[in-house]
């Protein structure tokens, strides 16, 4: 149980995008149990202040636990609990399962890639209830919510993943993922801009987001193209979710690769337009750079490239695959194949096409940190401060109630996350408070394992799990969630 604690003389920014208020919050029994002010005169019955743990917030910024909605952390949060890269961060709950790779519903002594982004040996769990209960005795310090993988269900139900599922393979997915979302998953991902996924035509993916629809899902793509083709891959995804029934999310929303530099200005009307007929959001990281496995084809010699794993080579990781290829003597086409398998950081978009979709008011944030990465992006450890120092405070890109907004309270309506993302009394009481003119990012590509500065305190579930000046987290109170 945990102590109740009083939030006393901050700016209440309450996740729905209102104006900040000074006030105090109160929380109780693991929910938020009133928000006002001196409420130290006003306490509910049978409890003393002598009773309360009492943090003095004058000058800080009383907000929601952040919601990272696009994380794969699906095994990181069973291997470290404690999971301080996102706790520091403010992050008080993490959706997992994006791109189409969940950790469930799939058992394997070694899985092949995309899968690997997860871990190599982490597939151990059949059915989404085994994971449920996996996350249930770890006790991870922050919450965790799942989707389901597209690309998962394929390697579950299929032994060629170079074509479309047959019509048994379809059935078998289908049921895969009924059992998921009877567990309680947030609804259907998917990646189909990645090799083993990219063979199922629109239909077979259509089909899989009609069951999550049926059980009050959302469905979550990383687009088939990012590229040349990215207008054409809106209208798939667009075109799926619509026919199912359901809530569309586009991950990680860019226009990859000098030649799309610019085409925001297209793809964000056209979903604007998208969402005069359905109900459709974007999350987006505020790096120029993203974060994937090493392939070939991302490689192309204009744009930048950092190693952060290397099977073959892990000593390399952290340096520049054009340094790489110049000690060799090689192409950087031919560096990647004697790196692979591996990961890389592809510094592929344009500052203000970031500026674009994180301005946005359909657009959330999520980190898309790949924490088994040896040398990962500086995301992992410091994207939502990021998104605070720079883009609130240093670009004035929205107020901070519109940053909070898209940290917090869009991102649980748009995932159907219940009582979480909102201050407000009967909620949970997941709560960050942060210093608005300190709030920074340390993380960067050269050393991205490093703490932000200005998170003061992070609550979960109403216990104190971080506070700022102490490595170690303080309290495992996170819970795995389930849809509402």
């Amino acid at each position: 149980m945990s102590t109740p604690t009083l939030l006393e003389g901050g700016l209440i920014v309450d996740g729905g995008g209102a104006p900040g208020w000074p006030g105090d919050v109160l929380l109780q029994d693991g929910r938020i149990e009133r928000l006002g002010q001196r409420l130290r005169e006003h306490l509910p019955a049978g409890l003393d202040l002598a009773d309360l743990q009492v943090h003095d917030c004058r000058g800080k910024v009383i907000a929601p636990g952040f919601i990272d909605v696009h994380t794969h952390d699906d095994a990181a949060v069973l291997r470290t609990p404690e999971y301080l890269p996102k706790l520091s961060q403010g992050i008080t709950t993490v959706v997992t399962g994006n791109c189409g790779i969940s950790l469930a519903p799939y058992r394997t002594e070694r899985a092949l890639p995309p899968l690997t982004l997860l871990g190599p040996d982490a597939f151990r769990y059949a059915s989404m209830a085994a994971y449920r209960e996996a996350v249930t005795q770890a006790l991870p310090a922050l919450n965790v919510a799942a989707l389901v993988g597209h690309t998962t269900l394929r390697f579950a139900a299929m032994d060629d993943l170079a074509r479309a599922a047959t019509a048994d393979e379809r059935a078998r997915m289908a049921a895969l993922l009924q059992e998921c979302m009877d567990a309680g998953a947030l609804g259907l991902s998917s990646g189909l801009f990645y090799e083993e996924a990219f063979a199922a035509p629109s239909d077979e993916v259509t089909d899989l987001a009609r069951v999550a629809a049926r059980a009050g899902g959302v469905y979550a793509t990383h687009l088939r193209s990012e590229m040349q083709a990215i207008i054409e891959a809106l209208h798939e995804a667009g075109d799926c979710a619509f026919e199912a029934g359901l809530p569309l999310v586009i991950s990680h929303h860019k226009c990859a690769g000098p030649a799309q530099w610019g085409r925001t200005r297209e793809t964000l009307p056209l979903i604007d337009q998208l969402a005069q007929r359905q109900d459709i959001a974007m999350d987006v990281y505020p790096y120029v750079a993203g974060s994937t496995v090493l392939r070939e084809d991302l490689i192309d010699g204009v744009i930048d490239v950092l190693l952060t794993w290397s099977d073959p080579h892990p000593e390399l990781g952290g340096r520049m695959l054009a340094e790489i290829a110049a000690g060799w003597g090689v192409d950087q086409k031919a560096a990647a194949r004697r790196l692979m398998p591996g990961g890389a950081c592809y510094f592929q978009m344009q500052e203000e096409d970031v500026e674009r979709v994180i301005a946005h008011p359909r657009s959330m944030i999520g980190s898309d940190g790949l924490p088994h990465d040896r040398h990962p992006h500086p995301r992992l450890w410091g994207a939502f401060p990021r998104v605070l120092a720079r883009y609130w405070r240093g670009r004035g890109l929205f107020t901070l109630e519109q940053a909070v907004h898209k940290m917090t309270g869009l991102s649980a309506r748009q995932f159907r996350i219940a009582d979480r993302g909102l201050l407000r009394a009967g909620a949970h009481a997941d709560v960050v408070v942060f210093d608005p003119q300190r709030i920074t990012d340390m993380a960067s590509f050269e050393q991205p394992e490093q703490l932000s500065v200005g998170v003061e305190a992070v609550f979960v579930n109403g216990a104190l799990a971080y506070r700022e000046g102490q490595a170690a987290v303080l309290a495992r109170a996170g819970q795995m969630l389930s849809r509402a």
